[in-house]
């Protein structure tokens, strides 16, 4: 019992110090350690554009008392909120500690100015360039160089002027930032962070060239998945058109170039859709053969591999495009005047007992069959497609992720293929249907995916699977290491220095 207070007193410390190492940061960042009164710091900004205003009102917002300096202070006062003061730019420089540069970079040198009120000062830049890579110095770095006496720093030039307003509710919330000095960047990013949005640290100012390049890049991830489907739905379109309207022609006399719009585009939409999907599986399985050939995770992939590897889901998005488009195309077709024509000429044969029976069984059941593989398929295509959208796999945790893009995602193959097979049926052994000789459009888009289903299956075998999952995990063919139980003598086996930093 004597012992008791003791060990109370002990508890309670050791709470203590739990609680002390609680509030302290996961990461030893200066940002982070640092408590800035930022909310009594005077933040200036230069320029009266939509940024500037929509900037200045973020900030006033945020609770901090902001000054704007403007050439024509009693013009644009009007512009602002009444909580917002609008003065000259010399005013504003001398008043203010963090300034931000809300003006376009050709119109620096008209700061020269207001040097002397510059001095000393955090400039943040806020600027963007017309083109990529537009002069050997980004604009961050020109205004350093101009002005050696203050601290640049780079940040919210991929923040929009709606963002700003929306309170980061929409648009991007990611701020990146750069400077050389480190207080100076924690001081914005502390900013960034009561404003409401995610900042992101850049490092040095020499990193400000890559960030005033981002927002120009027009989908640079989607380039070459958009150039493929491109191409893809060009070749199969023009494969469609010679057996759909120039066989006819040629052959028969028959003019049919009225499926143009619809029909030879239905057929090419599909293909491409298949094909595509089959594309978004197929560098994973490679990469499996590779690691497997290898013996190890740690060798690289090829350049191209790699790069494929990267930009399936671009690839899954557009092949879910593709199969959208075919569907609605699909529900418009007994809509045309064609279609029309058609189905009053059948029921005009079947009334003067040209035809005495037009049901046919077997094609009742394929149609059926074929339908329903391919709402399944869309269906579970459109679950992969929203499964990919950042905020809802943001909500999901990684086995749950894994499952939905790559068991779900194969099951969406399979079942395309067999939506595939079941519109095919026997056409792939109909010799009328090899319209100058070559074959229906089907079979050609079956190539790819024949080659990842067999493949997968042969991953899933046991023997390979378990192998491949010790690969995954750290193991190699070539360098094992062998550990024994604690309790003797030699814990790890005698092995190289080579294998040891390996494993």
């Amino acid at each position: 019992m004597a012992e008791r207070p003791s060990n109370l007193d002990e508890a309670q410390q050791q709470r203590r110090m739990a609680k002390k190492e609680m509030i302290k940061p996961l990461l030893g960042n200066e940002c982070e350690i640092h408590n800035y009164s930022l909310q009594k710091i005077t933040v200036g900004i230069l320029g009266t554009g939509d940024f500037a205003r929509s900037l200045a009102t973020r900030l006033v917002c945020s609770g901090y008392d902001v000054i704007v300096g403007s050439r024509y202070p009693k013009c644009n006062e009007s512009l602002f909120p009444s909580a917002i003061e609008v003065t000259s730019q010399r005013e504003a420089t001398n008043r203010a500690n963090i300034i931000f540069v809300a003006v376009h970079h050709e119109h620096y040198s008209t700061l020269n100015k207001l040097r002397d009120g510059l001095m000393g000062k955090i400039l943040v830049d806020v600027s963007n360039n017309v083109e990529v890579n537009e002069r050997e110095e980004s604009n961050a770095e020109r205004l350093a160089s101009m002005f050696p006496e203050s601290t640049v720093v780079k940040a919210f030039n991929l923040i929009s002027a709606w963002a700003l307003q929306s309170g980061a509710r929409d648009g991007s919330k990611q701020v990146m930032i750069c400077s050389n000095s480190q207080e100076a960047r924690c001081m914005v990013v502390e900013i960034a962070r009561n404003m409401g949005f995610i900042p992101l640290d850049f490092g040095l100012l020499s990193s400000a060239k890559e960030i005033e390049n981002l927002p120009l890049r027009l989908f640079p991830s989607w380039k070459m998945p958009i150039i493929l489907t491109v191409v893809l739905f060009v070749l199969f379109y023009v494969y469609s058109f010679i057996r759909k309207v120039i066989h006819p022609y040629v052959m028969k006399g028959q003019n049919v170039f009225y499926k143009i719009p619809i029909s030879v585009v239905n057929v090419a939409l599909p293909c491409v859709s298949f094909v595509m999907l089959s594309l978004v599986y197929l560098p994973g399985v490679l990469a499996a053969l590779f690691q497997l050939r290898n013996g190890t995770k740690y060798k690289r992939f090829p350049c191209w591999l790699d790069q494929w590897l990267q930009q399936r889901k671009q690839l899954g998005l557009l092949s879910f495009l593709c199969a959208a488009l075919h569907a609605v195309y699909s529900l418009c077709l007994p809509m045309r005047r064609s279609a029309r024509y058609q189905l009053l000429n059948e029921a005009s044969a079947l009334s003067r007992g040209d035809k005495k029976n037009i049901w046919v069984e077997e094609e009742v059941w394929r149609m059926e069959i074929y339908l329903f593989f391919g709402i399944l398929a869309i269906g579970m295509l459109s679950l992969l497609a929203v499964t990919s959208l950042p905020s809802v796999a943001n909500s999901l945790n990684w086995r749950e992720f894994n499952f939905i893009q790559s068991r779900l995602g194969f099951t969406a193959l399979v079942v395309s293929t067999l939506h595939v097979l079941t519109f095919g049926w026997r056409k792939a052994f109909d010799s009328t249907q090899y319209k100058f000789y070559l074959p229906p459009t089907f079979a050609i888009t079956l190539i790819v995916p024949c080659i990842v289903l067999p493949t997968k299956a042969f991953l899933f075998l046991p023997c390979v699977n378990r192998k491949l999952k010790r690969i995954r995990r750290g193991w190699e063919t070539s360098h094992q290491a062998k550990f024994r139980e604690p309790g003797e003598a030699d814990s790890v086996a005698h092995f190289s220095m080579e294998s040891t930093s390996r494993v």
